[in-house]
């Protein structure tokens, strides 16, 4: 019977970084490396900010569920005299 063979990804290394950076640098090259990496950059930025709006509007819709619903205070009306 084959079972299928599943690989754990831990944390990434010095090694492993190493190797990363190595191929990056041959597949890309020398002079396409600084607009790879400014675009790098500009994704990541791009995507904490997305990370953090969501985690605000998550934040403001848990505030706004868990606040008591402020109710009208009831008008007490006066009895109208009809004395005229």
């Amino acid at each position: 019977m084959n079972t299928p063979v599943i690989l754990a990804l831990g944390p990434l290394g010095t090694p492993e970084m190493i190797i990363i950076a190595v191929l990056v640098l041959v597949l890309f090259g020398a002079k396409k490396l600084p607009t790879f990496a400014r675009s790098l950059g500009r994704s990541m930025g791009e995507f904490k900010r997305a990370k953090d709006e969501f985690e605000s509007e998550l934040h403001r819709s848990i505030e706004e569920t868990e606040k008591p619903a402020i109710k009208a205070p009831e008008e007490k009306r006066q009895p109208v005299s009809h004395d005229a």
